[in-house]
């Protein structure tokens, strides 16, 4: 899943941004969450989360 995210970091600014490997990103696989190792197979989904604050 790290390919997946430097792959589509490379996408542009913003994406760069979002998905920097300092930034806290949760993702989850077939919408389990999952860590950064996590393997995917052809068709699972993977759906990143950036971090939000609430009040």
């Amino acid at each position: 899943m790290a390919q997946v995210r430097a792959l589509l970091a490379a996408e542009g600014e913003a994406a760069a941004a979002a998905l920097a490997p300092a930034r806290p990103v949760r993702a989850a696989v077939n919408q389990v969450l999952a860590s950064g190792e996590a393997v995917l197979a052809d068709g699972d989904e993977l759906a990143f989360f950036p971090p939000v604050t609430g009040g």
